[in-house]
């Protein structure tokens, strides 16, 4: 596949390391030189130095045989703009836009065929948003991911001594939940993937990720780690975008701090905001947090524009009493770094948002798919069509299926049913497969799986 991608910061460099891992053609295009150089340095793609917005920029690209157009450039109207283009000047099939302004994202019209002809707009802030508000809803959480409409999730958490099921095989987890379908889709013990068998013993440290209906999750999480209290307070260091958003869906359900150190847009967000209360100052002052009871506090969330300032403001937080850290952090190497350690979540945020525009690229029907580990893994979401001579798939038994390495099919929704895939789960055209794929360079593979002959009608 040919793509273009405008915007080579940290959504766009994300986007195009995940792509080029999987033998597309990519052509970044930027105005900052040096960065390009960078990213081509460390990645087989092609740069273009330029406006993305102007249509010989976008020519140099080689746009006018591109199969997808993905703009990510920080401007919104840059990304409108060479979506428009792309399509009435070049005819590229696929356009994916990155959008911030609300007043473009709720108007059908300016993203529509009377618009822009935008065909997904991507919202950062908001897909951020959403994912910190599970890890509130699920403070025991690594990670929490939705598949089906809700209908599934699949969570992950780190074994903690003494856990009924730490230092007891699989096979043994449905007799602890005894009416309750789940599966254990990886373990990941000192960074390497055990593909889970039944014997595969469960050992403190280990970071789980467990596959169920999401009315039975936290069932099935509580074997594996002590339950945590619910959240009731917390503080979020940074009144930016994503702080904001934040803000406004936690105030209602819990009592809800927001640290900005600008006075000026301290006064902005708070008339933007019903409950929560803001506060002008430094989330790195120890003698703010220490007033405002930050021992008292159920989770900090650093979400500043500053890596440094969310590491160092969440250590303190935690050295202070809080419960629970996170920690927004651009650079991919920090991440790598504090998590694991005092930080109890460092989240990357090009890697909750690539998600939803890799669904957009994944050949055959794939509705969802879900970044796992900071891209090392992903799990998708796939409809299957066809019948058993035109699908690889569909009419087939799970053994049947000639998964490649380190992937398997943890899940079949089938309606309103959830079903956890044995060996001996039928397939049948319609159903929503949640697989799991622990090696990237197998994506494509799995993807085939799915596609169905070009004789299918």
């Amino acid at each position: 596949m040919k793509v273009v991608i405008l915007g080579a910061g940290q959504v766009g460099g994300s986007v195009a390391e995940s792509l080029v891992s999987e033998q597309n053609d990519i052509t970044v295009v930027d105005i900052d030189g040096p960065r390009l150089r960078a990213l081509q340095d460390r990645l087989d793609l092609r740069t273009v130095i330029g406006n993305a917005s102007h249509p010989s920029v976008l020519r140099e690209a080689g746009i006018e045989d591109a199969d997808l157009l993905v703009a990510v450039t920080q401007s919104d109207e840059t990304n409108l703009v060479a979506c428009k283009l792309a399509t009435r000047m070049f005819n590229v099939p696929r356009r994916i836009a990155r959008v911030r302004a609300a007043e473009f994202l709720e108007n059908e019209q300016v993203l529509g065929r009377e618009g822009f002809e935008v065909d997904l707009a991507i919202c950062p802030e908001q897909v951020l948003t959403d994912y910190l508000v599970k890890l509130v809803e699920f403070p025991e959480a690594l990670q929490v991911l939705d598949f089906a409409d809700g209908r599934v999730s699949l969570v992950a958490v780190r074994a903690f001594q003494g856990g009924p099921m730490v230092g007891r095989p699989i096979r043994e987890l449905r007799a602890h939940v005894p009416g309750v379908d789940a599966r254990i889709v990886a373990v990941f013990r000192q960074d390497k993937a055990i593909l889970p068998e039944g014997d595969t013993v469960i050992m403190a440290g280990d970071e789980v990720f467990c596959l169920a209906a999401s009315r039975d999750i936290r069932q099935v999480m509580h074997e594996l780690r002590r339950m945590d209290f619910p959240v009731r307070r917390v503080m979020i260091a940074g009144g930016g975008r994503i702080g904001v958003r934040l803000a406004r869906a936690l105030e209602r359900d819990y009592t809800v701090k927001v640290v900005e150190h600008n006075k000026r847009r301290g006064e902005l967000i708070a008339a933007r905001l019903e409950r929560a209360l803001v506060l002008s100052g430094d989330a790195t002052d120890e003698g703010l947090l220490e007033e405002e009871g930050i021992a008292e506090l159920d989770l900090f969330i650093a979400v500043t524009n500053d890596d440094e300032n969310n590491i160092m403001s969440s250590l303190l937080a935690k050295r202070m009493g809080a419960r629970r850290v996170v920690s927004l952090i651009n650079r991919r190497s920090y991440v790598d770094l504090v998590q694991s350690g005092q930080i109890d979540i460092a989240l990357s945020p090009a890697q909750a948002t690539i998600g939803q525009l890799l669904a957009h690229v994944r050949r055959g029907d794939v509705v969802a798919v879900h970044s796992l580990r900071r891209g090392a893994a992903e799990a998708l979401e796939a409809v299957v069509h066809g019948d058993r001579k035109s699908c690889r798939v569909t009419g087939r038994r799970v053994d049947e299926i000639e998964l490649p390495p380190g992937s398997l099919i943890g899940a079949v929704v089938r309606g309103d049913e959830v079903l956890m895939a044995h060996h001996d789960t039928r397939i049948e055209a319609g159903d929503h497969v949640i697989v799991f794929v622990s090696d990237k360079k197998n994506l494509s593979r799995v993807e085939k799986l799915f596609q169905v002959s070009a004789g299918f009608l």
